[in-house]
């Protein structure tokens, strides 16, 4: 294959070097930041060979790629140029930062935590499967080893990664929030002093020995290595007043004072405040994680494998990493969410072998046995998820039946992760004693997804039927028409200033009373938001019109919206474009005004109906328009 062809094609569909602002990757995806999400050709993405998905998630634009993930990234990163610069906010649709409220406070709290326990998973994974490494030659080949100064070294290495956590989480929380990472980590770094640990040490050995204190103010002395929490509070902490103190200390002096009152204000309050809170905090989750595991334990991991595909697919699964490594520090093992993630990927796999033992297609059954091998020994899904269970549509019932039945099973039996590791079957001695009851759930989701997926069928070789449009009036190519039931009103109307005052074009707002958005006139899609909260079409007149759904619902990342059409389009005037949840998108407290603006009426003066009951196809100009 010619990555360097692939690497261009992608560029150029993801709207070229001008409209990145970064590009990374994880195991099977690029990962796109892009200024402008509706330049972007998802479509043509999707038709080419090497493309097994497209995915708008967390404002990410991601391109599954599977295998041919790192030679495509490298050929990226090595033709074109895309040296970071200052992000241009092209889309003002899309601010750089969203203000806290009630609403949004649990989604950003988990971003935050996400960002900052992202630096360091890739270390624990290393440092958990070197563990597991260590484990297999003591119990296996040679017991004796464990005394040797060898091991004792080679420990070391494994177990840094661990013991050292809340430096490394310290780094990522500081580089999200913007501070300066050194004095976050100083900081953090001044609970795991070997001076610290010595008094660790002695109050464990001395229990009736006096609490130290720092200002006269008692010192709770915990073991804080391997923790989370404590680390992301000193670095919030340190961030504002690092942030403070660079307004109040003179130019001259902000190299002397700001770094040193920095990491004072926050050393200090880590000890006396912020470990404490932190290392309390990280009880109450390990409270109630043990809770769940005693009441319905089975049931979770059961119902959490299900949903994983679809959380797989959305990129949402990664809010549930940074819970991992706090449950292998406290209580010390994961019970649900470790076992769950890799019974999901278990289950992709079978559902792979159920369609490869239905198919009688010799190149699909090929590709079948190959990802469900990649599934079950490398543990990487998207290729089956996207490439075969989703392309199939029933499988996807066999992933969510072996998911759940598997993670029953496992956790009925108490299948339990003691270690940090992969989510696949060369993994099994991170459950140590409890291997016995991880396989067995193993077993269960690949005989299951596979037995259900077999017995289902695939629909092979069904093309996807095209949404109907029934349009049942021929409009003439100058009428501009409501885009769904409900009360039209003036813009000046809309509670948003940037549509209320005009700044983006003249145009009318609808109260609605459907669930769908039609289009408002003939001519061709011409941009199309993969959340599909807006779209633009050109009409046949060359007027240019944004029909935009709701307001701030971009943050929902296209849940509640199903798109109808593709960008380049043809349309006809009350074709539905956009098929909207009401309950649900309400439901989440956004408010549904749709606006449809004229961004550019190409010299024409169009006067639109602004009140009234309207239905779809109710022509809103009054009368041919006229060029100005």
């Amino acid at each position: 294959m010619d990555y360097h062809k692939l690497a261009q094609q992608i560029v150029e569909n993801v709207g070229n070097v001008e409209n990145i602002k970064s590009v990374t990757h994880c195991m099977t995806r690029l990962r796109f930041v892009l200024k402008d999400v509706s330049k972007a050709n998802k479509t043509d993405l999707e038709d080419m060979d090497a493309v097994l998905g497209v995915v708008y998630a967390g404002g990410q634009y991601m391109i599954i790629l599977g295998q041919n993930l790192l030679p495509t990234y490298n050929a990226i990163v090595k033709d074109f140029d895309l040296t970071t610069e200052k992000p241009i906010d092209e889309n003002l649709d899309v601010p750089k930062e969203t203000k806290w409220t009630w609403r949004n406070a649990g989604g950003k709290i988990i971003n935050f935590i996400q960002a900052s326990v992202t630096p360091m998973i890739p270390g624990l994974i290393a440092g958990g499967m070197f563990k597991v490494v260590l484990l297999l030659i003591i119990t296996f080949i040679e017991p004796s080893f464990a005394k040797t100064t060898t091991y004792t070294l080679l420990s070391a290495i494994a177990d840094s990664p661990f013991y050292f956590m809340p430096i490394v989480v310290a780094y990522g929380a500081a580089t999200k929030l913007g501070g300066t990472p050194t004095y976050s980590m100083m900081a953090t770094a001044s609970l795991l002093y070997p001076g610290f640990h010595d008094l660790v040490t002695q109050m464990a050995a001395h229990p009736n020995m006096a609490n130290p204190t720092l200002f006269n103010l008692p010192v709770k002395v915990i073991n804080y290595g391997t923790s989370l929490l404590p680390a992301l509070l000193i670095s919030i902490v340190a961030y504002f007043t690092e942030k403070f103190l660079n307004k109040i200390v003179p130019g001259i002096f902000k190299s002397i004072f700001v770094g040193l009152g920095t990491i004072f204000v926050s050393g200090t309050l880590g000890f006396l405040i912020l470990g404490p809170i932190g290392d309390y905090l990280g009880q109450m989750i390990a409270t109630l994680v043990m809770f769940l595991n005693g009441t319905v334990g089975p049931l979770a991991v059961g119902l959490l494998a299900a949903v994983l595909p679809w959380l797989v697919m959305t990129g949402m699964h990664t809010a549930l990493a940074p819970f991992m490594p706090q449950l292998i520090s406290d209580p010390g093992y994961d019970p649900i969410l470790r076992p769950a993630f890799l019974l999901h990927n278990m289950s992709e796999g079978g559902a792979n072998i159920g369609v490869a033992l239905k198919t009688k297609n010799k190149k699909l059954k090929s590709q079948a046995w190959s990802l469900a091998v990649g599934a079950i020994v490398a543990g990487v899904t998207e290729p089956s998820l996207y490439g075969i269970n989703l392309k199939y549509k029933k499988p996807m019932y066999g992933v969510m039946a072996g998911g759940f039945a598997g993670g029953v099973v496992a956790g009925i039996f108490g299948a339990k992760a003691y270690i940090m590791g992969y989510s696949n079957v060369l993994a099994l001695p991170i459950f140590e004693k409890t291997v016995g009851a991880i396989v067995g759930g193993i077993i269960t989701a690949i005989v299951v997804s596979a037995a259900v997926t077999f017995v289902l069928g695939i629909d092979e070789g069904k093309k996807a039927k095209s949404v109907t449009t029934p349009v049942s009036q021929t409009y003439p190519d100058n009428a501009i028409v409501a885009v769904s039931d409900g009360i039209v009103e003036p813009l000046k109307e809309v509670k948003d200033e940037a549509f209320a005052s005009g700044a983006l074009g003249k145009g009318v707002a609808f109260k609605l009373e459907s669930n769908f958005i039609c289009s408002p006139a003939n001519g061709e899609i011409t941009a199309m938001f993969p959340t599909g909260h807006a779209f633009g079409i050109t009409t046949k007149e060359g007027i240019e019109i944004l029909v935009h759904i709701g307001i701030n619902t971009v943050n929902l990342k296209g849940e509640g919206f199903d798109v109808l059409v593709h960008q380049g389009d043809k349309v006809r005037a009350g074709e539905p474009i956009v098929r909207v949840d009401r309950k649900l998108i309400e439901g989440k407290g956004y408010d549904l005004t749709t606006m449809l603006i004229l961004t550019n009426p190409n010299g024409k003066k169009v006067l639109l109906k602004e009140e009234g009951q309207v239905s779809v196809g109710t022509i809103l100009n009054e009368g041919d328009y006229n060029n100005d």
